[in-house]
């Protein structure tokens, strides 16, 4: 198969790609900056955010292969802070790069996935974007706009043999953590008291987190799939049952329970 994987400079992306071309596939991959090579892996420098910069990078695999089976947008970034602290350039880039960077892609491919007659999309998205997350909130609405974003072009696209994959992915320990932005003025942290607390809380969880190379290997396995399902969620036990208990317990108690857990 002929894969386009966004953002394998670490985490996810690297792991993912290292296995898919381990297993013979076609891996293509975006990357912002210089990285060491994965052997067998053909590597587009680009930011997804750049419209052109994306259809050239479609283009250009097309023109090498001749079709896209698989497009796997993992490309993001995460913000966090109080939401009232968050500046529109912030708030712009955050959403920018995790809704809009996916709309550009599938845009791109989808032309070619129509015309061939078959392809799989999968979206990397959240636990948070299933619930909102305290200190994370503009993280959580850029996973929820993937979240009706990939429902939406689910049906439209069903008709053309294409399917449409949500992951959601729990805590992981990768490079995430260490290159989230945050909110670190005075003033934040005296407004909101709390916010420390639970942003250290998060750290911690993520640091204790799964590996990347679980999520790639359930990647892998949704690939090979004919019908897989609409989402994953791949996390602990732990974080899987609140994502059952948000579904069927009253709003007020889930969110007395997700306060609980971050010191709110």
């Amino acid at each position: 198969m002929v894969i386009f994987i966004t953002g394998i400079s670490s985490g996810f992306g690297l792991e993912t790609a290292r296995l898919l071309s381990q297993e013979g596939h076609a891996v293509y991959g975006t990357v912002r900056r210089e990285v060491t090579s994965l052997p067998q892996v053909n590597y587009i420098r680009l930011d997804v955010r750049d419209t052109k910069a994306v259809q050239q990078a479609v283009q250009q695999i097309i023109e090498t292969e001749g079709r896209i089976d698989v497009l796997i947008n993992n490309a993001g970034m995460g913000i966090g802070g109080p939401l009232e602290f968050a500046t529109e350039e912030e708030i712009r880039e955050q959403m920018d790069a995790n809704f809009m960077g996916l709309v550009h892609c599938v845009d791109a491919v989808l032309p070619y996935m129509r015309k061939q007659g078959s392809g799989k999309i999968i979206a990397l998205s959240s636990i948070g974007g299933l619930m909102g997350l305290p200190f994370q909130g503009f993280y959580s609405a850029s996973k929820f706009a993937i979240e009706g974003y990939c429902e939406a072009l689910r049906l439209e696209t069903k008709p053309f043999g294409i399917t449409v994959t949500v992951i959601r992915p729990g805590d992981f320990s990768t490079g995430f953590t260490g290159s989230r932005k945050k909110a670190t003025s005075s003033e934040a942290q005296q407004a909101y008291p709390a916010y420390q607390k639970a942003i250290d809380k998060v750290e911690h969880d993520e640091s204790g987190g799964l590996k990347p190379h679980v999520l790639a290997r359930r990647i892998s396995r949704i690939i090979r799939k004919k019908n897989p399902r609409y989402g994953y969620v791949v996390s602990s036990f732990e974080q899987r049952l609140s994502v059952f208990l948000k579904q069927f317990l009253p709003a007020k108690w889930f969110a007395a329970i997700l306060g609980k857990y971050y010191y709110l």
